[in-house]
């Protein structure tokens, strides 16, 4: 796949100037212009200018975030996550990576290939600076919180998901994926299930009738979500506190919808589970919901936000603008990581969109909280 992704915006902060074309930026990184084509195709971290001729360039900003890549991945980080990575740093991290220049090149001569293949990652060198969008950031790349036994790294826990998903072991990945009492479902999804759900995506596999790993995982993880939900609502009715049906429990609720594409929205169900973790009350909108159902939903349930929660590049954004013009006070969060769609929401106070879902639950409590 080609990158459409623009010029990110420096602030002035780089140099600009004409871009760099393939053959001398796989110079300055130390591999082949192979490796950087299959980066642009299969990551979207190619070049994002254009000169007369239609010649496509690197700018400063996409040759920083190549440096990002090239480096965790020469760190043993898997490349799908050293993609993501250099595709969600900030300015700072870019500024930090043309800096610090080039990585210095393995102990071992490296083939001018494509690096490991997602999956085969050896976990993180100890000791480390983790960039702060790698999953697992800390160091050493220790478990996180919430998940994985004494001594696992969380890139390896990933991998074992993958690889209980892609053996259609159910009871596997059940096991893998459970949200022990204490554990916080954001950090859950954040080190654990997304990095997992984005390699399965990304594996072509030759399959039975029937075999289907993203149904695995997809089936482990709504397991672990209703566990852990049940179980948290449980203990606050021994606690002494109301039930989660409990009028005094429903008049601050926020009601999340998923992209109406999006057969399983295991953002917006991850998202759920987290505001229940912090004593909140979330519904999500399933099945097919026009925007005339969504504005009767709104106006029966009177929401104290509305998110919609989804991990598609350009979901459909028919209901955010319907609430909006039906409900303007409404407080409404799109959470859009890339620049595709984000020209297309609404532009107005009540609006907001964010990035990270770690953003979008911040975001979130802080309106349902004040």
């Amino acid at each position: 796949m080609t990158s459409s992704r623009p010029a990110q915006d420096s602030g002035g902060s780089r140099p600009s100037g004409p871009g760099l074309a393939v053959a001398a930026v796989a110079r300055r990184l130390g591999v082949a212009p192979a490796t950087l084509r299959t980066w642009d195709r299969r990551y979207g971290l190619g070049p994002s200018d254009r000169t007369a001729g239609s010649h496509r360039r690197y700018t400063p900003d996409d040759v920083a975030r190549l440096l990002v890549m090239r480096r965790l991945t020469l760190e043993g980080v898997a490349p799908v996550d050293a993609a993501q990575a250099a595709l969600d740093a900030d300015v700072d991290e870019l500024e930090e990576a043309q800096r610090s220049g080039p990585p210095a090149p393995p102990e071992a001569a490296e083939p001018e290939t494509e690096p490991a293949p997602a999956g085969d990652d050896g976990g993180a060198r100890p000791g480390r600076a983790h960039l702060r969008a790698i999953p697992g950031g800390g160091q050493g790349a220790q478990t996180a919180p919430g998940h994985g036994g004494p001594g696992q790294n969380a890139s390896g826990k990933v991998s074992a998901v993958v690889d209980a998903a892609l053996a259609y072991d159910q009871a596997r990945c059940d096991d893998l994926l459970r949200i022990p009492a204490q554990g916080d479902p954001a950090v859950w999804w954040a080190h654990l299930l997304e990095p997992a759900w984005n390699r399965v995506a990304e594996r072509t596999v030759l399959a039975g009738p029937g075999a289907v790993p993203e149904v695995v995982l997809a089936t482990a993880a709504l397991h672990a979500l209703r566990s852990f939900t049940e179980a948290f609502e449980q203990a606050v009715v021994q606690n002494g506190g109301p039930p989660a049906n409990h009028p005094s429990r429903m008049r601050n609720i926020v009601l999340i919808f998923a992209a109406p594409d999006e057969v399983v929205p295991l953002s917006a169900h991850a998202l759920a589970a987290a505001l229940t973790a912090k004593g909140k009350t979330a519904r999500i909108v399933t099945g097919p919901a026009s925007t005339r159902r969504s504005l009767e939903l709104v106006t029966m349930v009177r929401p104290a936000a509305l998110v919609l929660a989804t991990t598609q590049r350009r979901p459909d954004l028919d209901v955010v603008h319907a609430v909006h013009e039906g409900f303007p006070d409404l407080p409404i969060f799109v959470g859009l990581r890339r620049d595709d769609a984000a020209s297309e929401i609404p532009l107005a106070a009540q609006v907001q969109r964010v990035r990270s879902f770690t953003g979008l639950l911040h975001e979130v409590l802080a309106v349902v909280s004040s």
